[in-house]
């Protein structure tokens, strides 16, 4: 019998090197795509309805069916992802959503691009589960928040890059060559991506010992170069977890949380952010003024993750979850009482603030903190499972954010977004775990 590897414990005292950079450029050249294709149906949906190409219903049945995708993918993904490894996962859906962004530049009908979108939507689902989760596993603990939220930042700089690009593309050569280029990018990356090492931590926990001995051996050597490394803190053998663990506590509880925290999370991004383009054309703004307030606003975005890289380090994850959702609170709030046509100044000075604060919690929502929740055996089905549900929310959001856009206006959609908020702040200050500065084993089995 093989001895342990203690993976864990290593991987966690290795210094900052070009190895760990190496994973996060494998690892976030893809989630910037990633990022890119969730983003990119703002601004093509509004220069589609815009056209006549598309109706307003159609454009929430590609946004719903994008999450219908979304959801299905995380699912299984999740499964997988424990059962054949994250690398195996990682090339997969990158190939499906390369090329379904492809086939999308080419759909005839808004049916088509529809069918194209769900696909896609299958290939994202996927890729959040096991990008975040990958990285998790190599990163040491003192800086893992950091890391993560700004793999968190790269895949959100698909916002700005997604609005300038439509901005400077689609008035004037239309929105199909939007997908050529997430397209071209995926499937370039997936062939980078062949260099992506397993996890180490998820080979041990699969008892597949000296595969994970020889990788570990390899790592050590590239990220120690001529130094000596600290010797490792010998972990004591733990039971391993199973799937049945996720529905006893205090797995259970964490399966709360992070189920809550997504469907707050994605619901802000997918009911409110991405509708931006389309609540300023129904404020009397043209196609070109509203890409451009909406260009403005995505900067916002790159701010609050950068903000949630230092805060959750700094201050840890649940405080800065809770304080950035009491400023979503406020500026949403402010932010409902002013109009774009009338005061533009005000509405780009508050909406500012309320996206900063949105991705403050999206890079410690969907980068760090549920990611960290869970042990690795079942790290990716507890992570799909979680994202079952954030995802599984936004399939009816778009239907309910148009009704609630149509009856009561920008307003609707903002009261709804505080009543989640105000509800993830009572179940992550309640039940919520606080993985600042410690081990990902530590954290698996402790109970606050």
């Amino acid at each position: 019998m093989t001895a342990a590897v203690n993976a864990g414990a290593r991987l966690d005292r290795l210094p900052i090197s070009s190895f760990h950079y190496r994973i996060f450029a494998l690892v976030g050249a893809g989630m910037f795509f990633d990022g890119y294709d969730l983003y990119v149906a703002g601004g093509v949906l509004a220069a589609t309805v815009k056209s006549g190409f598309s109706t307003a219903a159609q454009n929430s049945q590609f946004l719903s069916l994008t999450f219908v995708g979304m959801t299905i993918g995380a699912l299984v993904t999740g499964f997988v992802g424990d059962k054949y490894g994250r690398r195996f996962t990682y090339q997969i859906n990158l190939l499906i959503f390369g090329f379904a962004s492809l086939a999308a530049a080419f759909a005839q009908d808004m049916t088509q691009l529809i069918i194209c979108r769900f696909v896609q939507g299958l290939g994202l689902g996927a890729e959040i589960v096991v990008g975040y989760s990958t990285l998790t596993e190599f990163v040491p603990p003192k800086t893992r928040g950091r890391w993560l939220s700004m793999m968190a930042f790269i895949v959100v700089a698909g916002f700005p890059v997604t609005s300038l690009l439509g901005y400077l593309i689609i008035p004037n050569f239309g929105w199909r060559p939007m997908f050529v280029i997430a397209g071209i990018g995926s499937l370039f990356v997936w062939y980078l991506r062949k260099n992506l090492p397993e996890s180490p931590r998820w080979l041990e926990s699969e008892g597949r010992n000296e595969e994970a001995a020889a990788l570990m051996q390899a790592i050590e050597k590239e990220a120690a170069g001529d130094q000596p490394l600290p010797p490792a803190v010998c972990a004591p053998p733990v039971v391993p977890f199973a799937a049945s663990d996720l529905i006893k506590p205090p797995l259970l509880q964490r399966m709360i949380v992070g189920a809550w925290v997504l469907i707050t999370i994605n619901t802000l991004i997918f009911g409110f952010v991405i509708f931006l383009p389309q609540f300023f054309l129904r404020q009397g703004l043209t196609i070109t003024n509203s890409l451009a307030y909406t260009l403005v606003l995505s900067a916002a975005s790159l701010v609050g993750c950068a903000c949630g890289a230092y805060a959750s380090d700094a201050i840890g994850r649940r405080w800065s979850i809770i304080g950035a959702s009491v400023v979503t609170i406020v500026s949403g709030y402010l932010y409902a009482r002013f109009d774009a046509a009338s005061d533009p100044a005000i509405v780009l000075s508050v909406g500012f603030i309320l996206v900063v604060a949105i991705y403050v919690q999206t890079a410690i929502l969907y980068g760090v903190y549920t990611t960290e929740l869970f042990p690795t055996e079942i790290r990716l089905t507890a992570n799909g499972i979680c994202n079952f549900f954030g995802r599984g929310a936004t399939v009816v959001s778009p239907f309910i954010v148009l009704a609630l856009v149509t009856n009561y206006k920008l307003p609707g959609v903002v009261w709804l977004m505080i009543a989640l908020v105000v509800v993830q702040i009572l179940v992550v200050w309640a039940w919520g775990v606080e993985p600042r500065n410690r081990g990902l084993e530590d954290v698996a089995k402790a109970k606050t």
